[in-house]
């Protein structure tokens, strides 16, 4: 059904959203203000004409933007995107009740991306290389890259070349490439069954394109080095396909607004530690309690915290924090906790922190209506919330992470 719509707003996922006789409509790649003609079907819409344009429009720079899944606002000024992006925020918190000053949000640059996944298809007798299409599961092939750092965009011929020596005939091919900081770490995921000759071909391919290592299915196939990452100088080797934060700019500020909250604690707690993108810093000044679900997470932190980088002791515990959240007891031995949890969140952490004495508490999220969820529990408990500070690192999505901070 063809239709020409008024966009209002833009919705939670970056859509434009207008309003109809049949109820609400989302139509990607739209703006506020903008009259377009587009086919509708229930409430998703798909852009087929610009009746009239948005002035915060501006033209996409990359050539794969529209089809490609991973970018989804590069057709909006930079005003409005911060300010779509800080305003996310804003109304997550203003639903759990707590109208409160967000400040503006730290931006990061274009070419910045350390950590992309890849995936590969078969298409007949091709294989497909890039990202899924929006909503899809469809892969678009791509030639480059606006929001990846320079190393993996170089990698992209190379990674495209491997995929069709790994591919199963029926499964996607996953590839997660980490530039860390003496070469590209390549792990793949869901690869066929392979024989001696295919192996070998791999090995050599990634010897050939200079990775620092390879991986396949969990196990290493070739490394010629250790990869590193740095926090703030202190050198991890984390496992392959590890979680990292996107961006190490804005790891960093986020990392600056958490180790400086908790300076006046003498012990902390880093619960959803990782490979310890906090814990490690932490060290620097305190004697900090890692804990972690992920064995070999912890088992990276770990070896770090025993090569001589100058590091005050890092205790680590593995424990799943949402069956067995650490106990208010537990928690008051911390003159600071920060908590960095998956996408669900941290309620049953925050139920046990409300209820502690701990002085300071730095939560980070890249969920907000999570995080809002929590912070609402916190204040309840009797803390005083001081900041909340969006920060970019998933560069033209409506993705943004945030760190709040706060005190008893």
């Amino acid at each position: 059904m063809s239709a020409v719509l008024t966009i209002e707003s833009l919705g939670q996922q970056g859509d434009g959203f207008a309003r109809t006789e049949a109820g609400p409509v989302h139509v990607p790649l739209t703006l506020p203000g903008e009259r377009i003609r587009a086919d509708t079907k229930g409430s998703r819409g798909r852009l087929v004409e610009l009746v009239e344009r948005s002035p915060d429009r501006v033209d996409a720079p990359c050539p794969h933007f529209g089809r490609c899944g991973g970018c989804e606002l590069q057709h909006a000024d930079d005003r409005l995107y911060a300010a779509f992006k800080r305003d996310r925020v804003v109304t997550a918190f203003r639903r759990e009740g707590l109208t409160l000053d967000v400040e503006d949000l730290v931006r990061c640059p274009r070419g910045s991306r350390r950590r992309a996944v890849f995936s590969a298809v078969r298409a007949g007798p091709r294989v497909l290389f890039g990202f899924h299409e929006a909503n899809s599961n469809r892969v678009a092939p791509i030639e480059t890259c606006l929001i990846a750092v320079p190393a993996i965009v170089r990698a992209l011929p190379e990674l495209a070349t491997l995929a069709p020596i790994l591919i199963d005939r029926k499964r996607e091919l996953r590839l997660t490439v980490t530039a860390a900081e003496n070469g590209l770490d390549v792990a793949v995921e869901a690869a066929a069954d392979l024989n001696a000759r295919n192996r070998l071909s791999a090995i050599e391919h990634a010897v050939a394109a200079g990775w620092t290592r390879l991986t396949i299915d969990g196990e290493i196939a070739v490394q010629s080095a250790p990869p590193q990452i740095l926090f703030d100088g202190i050198a991890v080797e984390p496992p392959p396909g590890a979680f990292l934060q996107a961006v190490a700019e804005s790891e960093a500020a986020m990392a600056r607004l958490v180790v400086e909250h908790l300076r006046p604690a003498r012990a902390v707690a880093d619960l959803f530690s990782g490979v310890g993108t906090f814990a490690a810093r932490l060290a620097r000044d305190h004697a900090v309690h890692a804990v972690e679900s992920d064995a070999a997470a912890l088992t990276s932190l770990d070896r770090a915290q025993r090569t001589p980088q100058g590091l005050k002791a890092i205790t680590i515990e593995r424990r799943d924090l949402f069956r067995r959240p650490l106990t208010i007891r537990e928690l008051n031995r911390f003159g600071g906790v920060v908590f960095d949890p998956p996408r669900a969140g941290a309620e049953a952490v925050s139920r046990e922190l409300s209820q502690s004495e701990v002085p300071l508490v730095a939560a980070v999220s890249c969920n907000p209506t999570t995080l809002a969820r929590d912070a609402r529990l916190l204040i309840d408990g009797g803390y005083r919330l001081k900041r909340i500070v969006p920060i970019d690192q998933f560069l033209w999505t409506h993705h943004v992470e945030v760190v709040a901070l706060f005190e008893r």
